[in-house]
């Protein structure tokens, strides 16, 4: 019986690398250019969502193959027609993206549910144009009927029940139960795509460069089934055209001077690093600089935010009040407006114009650093979709959970964690953009050994560990400014979000979101922050999502370039 599913499934697999191969044909356009190897990796990595799709689509046929007698023909060649009227639904839906992704860039999701009237007003007219792929569909299906494994002709086992007697029996059924265990444990394994931290999702896909072969590694029929129960969101039109949009963007609609100035000289060198150090949960509440200098926890980044070469904008807010939703913010632009965080919703395999893929076409090496376990929020799936080249989790750290600087909860404690991001700088060719996400600021609010008791106590439980990851800071700059890159870069310090307060003053909608956002560049002056236009309102809110602009625009490109 187990050989019997195991050629079946092996046969359902080479189905669906047909249909990618296919879909591959089609779409040459968008991999032309793309060399052989990493194509030929799309498709390895491809095996993974493909035997998720087909465990979860096919779970009828998995159970009934172990529990159908194989003696029993009619019951066989009931479950080919099942596992054939299954597998519709699946090769239609890869064998119409051949055509439908040149239409919306990726594979389809929940399109069916937001364009299904459409679809069943157009679908004659969809038979008219599409009639080769409908027969081409057909014609699989016909070959998969024709070719599905079926039981041999020759009887049953060498024992039957009634020749063992009751030990016979018990061993028929020990067996069956012992069939049944070890199916039911690697198909929820193949359905979550292996041991990783989290089960595989569609974004999971880009992880490998070039980003853009995420799309041949998945197939349709997974994209389809993530994509089920996902949120419908209603589009909005707040201009009537692009020219509206064109103007609001440069100042002139609401009579402000044009942005930027003619002529006006980018206030950074080509070719400065940037280095985005996004805090765990450092709230402006913590911070003595974001409230007139009183109290606080964090002396060194209060001399930091009025150092020469600093601008920290005073009214900036967070986007989210979840980790998950501030690498789209931060990297991308993409502030948290839906009840799902970006990085898992049905939109996260979306084409993204991040500033790291922007910075890359200017020649910049990109890199994200968190010392948490890989896979951790969908950071490192998230990484790949905008455009960075290389994610550093747990596992790439020196000696990984078995470190002595693990923390026994989430990953590396901040202050070995920011050293270790030092030394990987130092050997990153220049230009570079890397960010770096801490993580000791989070509950249970952990501090290495030798820190214990040496941070006032403060009146919340994170307030020691917020004083800890400004100690953090202060060795890394210390560490830094011995380096040679330095100089040349541009460093972006802000918060993912807040945390517990205990200050009337935040317990608010505002407060609830509010965190520091300080541009520091060593040795040279920063003009006042944000545009447009620089000088008039000094004061003007920011928020996470204008990181990707404001340094595209300190580096001299066009905000339009991301």
């Amino acid at each position: 019986m187990l050989s019997l599913l195991l050629r079946r499934l092996l046969l359902l697999l080479g189905f669906f690398t047909l249909l990618r191969l296919g879909f591959y044909i089609s779409n040459y356009a968008t991999f032309r250019g793309i060399g052989l190897g990493p194509v030929l990796l799309a498709f390895g990595r491809g095996l993974r969502f493909d035997v998720s799709a087909i465990l979860i689509l096919n779970l009828p046929v998995v159970l009934l193959s172990l529990l159908l007698p194989l003696h029993w023909r009619a019951g066989q060649q009931g479950l080919r027609a099942l596992a054939v009227l299954l597998q519709t639904p699946a090769f239609a839906g890869n064998i119409l993206d051949w055509e439908y992704f040149k239409f919306i860039g990726r594979r389809t999701s929940n399109e069916l549910t937001t364009v299904g009237t459409e679809v069943g007003n157009q679908f004659g007219q969809f038979l008219l144009s599409y009639w080769a792929l409908l027969l081409l569909c057909l014609g699989l299906l016909a070959v998969l009927a024709w070719w599905f494994p079926m039981p041999g002709t020759s009887p049953p086992g060498p024992v039957s029940e009634r020749e063992g007697g009751r030990g016979g029996k018990v061993r028929c059924v020990t067996v069956k139960l012992l069939q049944l265990l070890l199916v039911a444990s690697l198909t929820v394994l193949g359905i979550r795509g292996g041991w990783q931290l989290k089960p595989l999702r569609p974004g999971s896909a880009f992880q490998q460069a070039p980003a853009v072969l995420g799309h041949l590694t998945l197939n349709s029929t997974f994209t389809l089934i993530k994509g089920f129960d996902r949120e419908v969101v209603e589009r909005k039109a707040y201009f009537a055209n692009e020219a509206d949009l064109r103007t609001a963007l440069n100042g002139s609609a609401s009579g402000l001077p044009a942005y930027p100035p003619a002529g006006r000289a980018a206030p950074l060198p080509a070719g400065t690093n940037v280095v985005l150090l996004l805090l765990e949960s450092f709230a402006s509440e913590y911070v003595g600089s974001e409230n007139g200098g009183q109290g606080g926890y964090t002396p060194f980044f209060d001399s930091l935010a009025t150092a020469a070469g600093a601008v920290r904008l005073p009214n900036n807010y967070a986007n989210g009040r979840r980790s998950i939703e501030a690498l789209p913010a931060v990297l991308a632009g993409l502030p948290a407006l839906l009840e799902t965080p970006y990085i898992t919703s049905t939109f996260q395999t979306n084409e993204l114009h991040g500033l790291a893929g922007t910075l890359g076409r200017l020649g910049y090496a990109s890199a994200i650093y968190h010392g948490a376990a890989n896979g951790t929020m969908g950071f490192d799936m998230f990484s790949g979709l905008a455009g960075v080249q290389q994610y550093y989790g747990l596992n790439e750290y020196p000696g990984g959970a078995s470190s002595p600087d693990y923390d026994g909860h989430w990953g590396i404690f901040d202050e070995p964690y920011l050293q270790y991001f030092n030394q990987q700088l130092g050997q990153t060719k220049e230009p570079f953009f890397a960010t770096v996400f801490t993580l000791s600021a989070h509950e249970p609010f952990t501090l290495p050994k030798q820190y214990a008791g040496k941070f006032a106590p403060g009146t919340l439980p994170i307030h020691p560990t917020v004083a800890y990851a400004d100690l953090a800071l202060r060795r890394f700059f210390a560490a830094a400014r011995r380096q040679p890159w330095y100089g040349r870069t541009l460093f972006i310090l802000t918060a993912d979000h807040t945390s517990a307060s205990d200050n009337p003053a935040y317990q608010n909608p505002l407060g609830a979101q509010k965190t520091p956002l300080l541009f520091f560049s060593p040795g040279r002056a920063l003009p006042p922050l944000p545009g447009p236009p620089r000088s008039a309102e000094p004061n003007r809110i920011s928020q996470q999502a204008d990181v990707p602009a404001t340094v595209l625009d300190l580096l001299g490109q066009p905000a339009s370039a991301a």
